[in-house]
């Protein structure tokens, strides 16, 4: 019987009609889950690690702590933020943002005293007196208040502030000629709700709430908790105005950075925390 030949292209042909081996592949550890109590580990530790020009707040959501960095925060910085957090440093989530997180106070229009500039949150009452809330960094710096830059028409004093910690502040109405409206009612803010804010210098802008309870360590020094975070824009002089969502007060603001050309950053003391400080009620 004569042997059939077999050629080299015939090999080759067989070879490729042939299935490959697949080899096993080594499986991915899967992503590390942080608890509450962990994250309020990193949160601490954030804080201790005591590096001006950051925010941050625990998004248990996602399972973590969203620290968000403004541009004078350097590498060397968050990575002092990464040690402070040791093992649980994966439960970190750092980000950027343009600008410096400072205090909005500033020069201009809306309500005046000691030279500075600052605007008016929202009015409150309390057993028939009329006051407003602003920002504590305002009122601990202005003690009389007056509706002109040449402080010739008084508004009233400061009666009430708290910088650093909170940030919020009650001035009372001493003249009679001024008006006071209303028609808010005091709210929570969550996550996701679109909201308008008010300032002397950048009339009313809109945004987002991206975060809940953020603890902000202003550049300029003073650290806040228990804020609003949000995308919309401020600038110097919009301290003090008022965060809302319709007829729903939310907020005062506090600080941020950017500014209405290139976005921003801001940050927001809740407003039902005031209110039962100074034990007043929204007009």
């Amino acid at each position: 019987m004569r042997l059939k030949r077999t050629t080299v292209a015939a090999v080759a042909a067989g070879l490729l009609g042939a299935t490959a081996l697949t080899l096993p592949q080594a499986q991915a550890a899967p992503p590390r889950t942080y608890g509450a109590a962990e994250l309020a580990k990193v949160d601490e530790a954030v804080l201790k690690a005591d590096v001006g020009g950051t925010a941050w707040y625990v998004d248990r959501a996602s399972g973590e702590v969203v620290v968000t960095a403004d541009s004078t925060v350097s590498d060397a910085s968050l990575a002092k933020i990464r040690r402070a957090a040791g093992a649980d440093a994966g439960a970190l989530r750092i980000e950027r943002t343009p600008g410096k997180f400072t205090q909005l106070l500033g020069p201009g229009d809306a309500i005046y005293g000691s030279g500075y500039r600052c605007s008016l949150g929202f009015n409150v009452a309390k057993g028939g007196t009329y006051y407003f809330l602003t920002a504590g960094h305002c009122g601990n710096v202005v003690k009389t208040w007056y509706t002109n830059s040449a402080q010739s028409t008084l508004i009233g004093p400061t009666v009430g502030s708290s910088f650093p910690s909170n940030d919020y502040a009650l001035v009372r109405y001493d003249n009679a000629s001024l008006s006071h409206p209303g028609g808010f009612t005091a709210a929570d803010a969550y996550v996701g709700e679109p909201v308008k804010r008010s300032g002397s210098t950048t009339g009313t802008r809109s945004g987002t709430v991206t975060g809940l309870n953020a603890t902000v360590h202003y550049s300029g020094g003073g650290t806040v908790r228990g804020m609003i975070q949000t995308n919309v824009c401020a600038e110097p002089g919009d301290s003090g105005g008022a965060l809302y969502d319709g007829s729903k007060a939310l907020g005062i603001t506090s600080g941020g950075s950017g500014n209405c050309t290139v976005g921003g950053t801001t940050f927001y003391q809740p407003v039902p925390e005031a209110l039962a400080k100074y034990k007043v009620s929204i007009l």
